[in-house]
């Protein structure tokens, strides 16, 4: 597990390219026959890719956690974002997931494991993990079952379909929040005029591009703004105080999870375009 500290936004400003990639960006989440975790002390949330090839893979890490096993204080969300089908088996029972189905596990739980269908053309998990204090059922939500919400215009450059998986009104979860937002084709933008929300980090997944397609994500405090260029399934780590937006050089998919004190999607801070710098 590669452990990611908490920055002062005041220290980010002096920042170069290098170090401002090698604090907020994950690069090789999913390499076949790995799980491969990012723990940031941003609200203490693990991201993760999981990519079995061969024999199940397991969810533990005793060494960083130290904790018998890795729910014991946790919960997690875990989506497919493979074409290839995979099975997440919880304390014996399996749950298959296809490409953007959503699984919710609860604290408590002491076993989990990774497994494809077809170990030539794997599922390709990503997990999102946040501290717990209760237990919740663990939960599937199929990508055809969750209730898509329509926002921005093709004129915007933000046309775009969300599906919120874990939250308030969907798999219930002691404080992670989880969805994803796929734009539709010639649409580029998210999260524009963008917000903060101090009181929580987000993480963002950035996937189903193609291998020259890049996406310009836009971070730092609303006057101080910087960005990182994003490849294919690379994460990154948003600070509470930071914006979260990007523009793409093509159409694209991400997953965006959530975890910190308020438990209410719409606990935003929006800043005017003015504002920007």
């Amino acid at each position: 597990m590669e452990i990611r500290y908490a920055t002062n936004p005041t220290d980010v400003k002096q920042y170069d390219t290098e170090r401002l990639r090698s604090e907020f960006l994950v690069e090789s989440l999913f390499v076949e026959g790995e799980i491969n975790m990012v723990y940031s002390h941003y609200d203490r949330l693990i991201t993760g890719g999981a990519v079995p090839t061969g024999q199940a893979l397991k969810l533990e890490d005793k060494e960083t956690l130290k904790t018998e096993y890795f729910l014991e204080r946790r919960e997690i969300g875990i989506i497919n974002i493979s074409e290839g089908t995979g099975k997440v088996t919880v304390d014996g029972e399996s749950y298959q997931l296809n490409k953007r189905d959503c699984l919710y596990v609860g604290l408590g739980n002491k076993e989990v494991t990774f497994e494809s269908e077809d170990n030539a053309n794997p599922a390709k998990f990503y997990l999102a993990s946040a501290t717990a204090h209760k237990s919740y059922p663990t939960k599937k939500l199929p990508i055809d079952d969750a209730t898509p919400t329509n926002l921005g215009s093709d004129a915007e450059s933000n046309n775009r379909t969300i599906y919120k998986y874990i939250h308030a009104d969907g798999l219930q979860s002691c404080q992670l929040m989880m969805g994803m937002t796929l734009l539709a084709p010639n649409n580029m933008w998210n999260t524009m005029p963008p917000h903060v929300h101090d009181r929580r980090m987000e993480a963002y997944l950035y996937f189903d591009m193609d291998e020259d397609s890049r996406v310009f994500h836009f971070m730092g405090q609303p006057n101080e703004t910087r960005h990182m260029l994003v490849k294919n399934e690379q994460v990154v780590l948003s600070p509470p105080w930071s914006i979260h937006s990007g523009v793409g050089t093509n159409n694209y998919t991400f997953i965006w999870a959530m975890a910190g004190e308020n438990y209410t999607f719409t606990d935003m801070d929006h800043v005017k375009m003015e504002e920007i710098k």
